[in-house]
């Protein structure tokens, strides 16, 4: 078919290099091979071509045959996207322990630098800082996720951005947080974003039942995620941004805080619309 994916693209989900992706999309093809053969199959220099087969066996995608000559089998697909998981979390595993080993002179070193330099900031400044909308804000909302203790609002027009801060998501589920989305009424949205809106609330309710599903019956003036908010002003942190049509995406800024009465009002603001401002009837049923 006309559509269909490169090979290669697909490879390039495990990070691999140039040589590899080659290397390892021809050996699927091949299923058994010695390591000249392969280099005449894929241009790869004969002085590459051992080194390379060598990475793709450390990292679990390749069996090498002894022999001689020595002979580089395919692991399965599953089999590959699986020690791809496995080597990921190996990698994360090892540098969170690299993190930990430091963490104690880390924050006597830098606690008091910290603590002079902050004396001088004055409340007003303390209450947000700005982050470009994106991967940036992105990372910040993946945070208030996984480490929220007790619960985080989502407001949102259609959640596009979902896809990118799931794993987050998923972890506060697991973890038991009480996780709620406002959505605006579909019947504001333009067709694109209706239909990604459509399939995010699909894809919430086959996945995470437990999670509850809201549409506001009015427009919202700004858009956010929050975590942890209290009416005693003693916890928050949130991300948001207001909405600006005019504006690109790419260009805006959200705001971050932790500001505890500052996340309060906003809490304020979302059990309101929560309450008395959603539509009566779901208009995905």
């Amino acid at each position: 078919m006309d559509d269909e994916r490169d090979p290669i693209d697909l490879l390039e989900t495990l990070d691999l290099t140039e040589y590899e992706e080659r290397a390892l999309n021809r050996l699927i093809e091949l299923g058994r091979t010695t390591a000249p053969d392969l280099s005449e199959a894929t241009g790869i220099p004969k002085a590459r071509i051992y080194g390379v087969l060598d990475e793709l066996a450390d990292a679990g995608y390749v069996k090498v045959i002894p022999g001689r000559p020595k002979r580089y089998q395919p692991k399965s697909p599953e089999t590959i996207l699986d020690r791809a998981v496995e080597n990921r979390r190996q990698a994360y595993e090892s540098y969170r322990s690299d993190i930990e080993d430091v963490r104690e002179e880390f924050l006597e070193t830098f606690g008091p630098l910290y603590e002079r330099a902050s004396e001088d900031i004055s409340p007003t400044e303390e209450l947000f800082h700005v982050v470009d909308v994106g991967d940036p804000s992105e990372a910040e909302t993946r945070s208030l996720y996984r480490e929220a203790d007790e619960r985080v609002d989502v407001l949102t027009k259609s959640f596009e951005y979902f896809e990118s801060v799931e794993p987050a998501f998923a972890d506060a589920a697991e973890r038991g947080r009480d996780l709620r989305v406002l959505f605006l009424d579909p019947s504001f949205l333009s067709a694109e974003n209706a239909a990604v809106q459509e399939r995010t609330v699909t894809r919430l309710r086959e996945r995470y039942p437990g999670v509850a599903l809201r549409f506001s019956a009015t427009r919202l003036p700004w858009r956010g995620t929050f975590a942890d908010p209290s009416l005693e002003y003693d916890s928050g942190r949130a991300v948001l941004l207001v909405e600006e049509e005019e504006i690109p995406l790419h260009k805006r800024q959200a705001a971050v805080t932790e500001n505890p009465s500052f996340v309060a009002g906003l809490e304020r603001y979302f059990e309101l619309t929560w309450e008395y401002d959603t539509l009566e009837t779901d208009p995905y049923s």
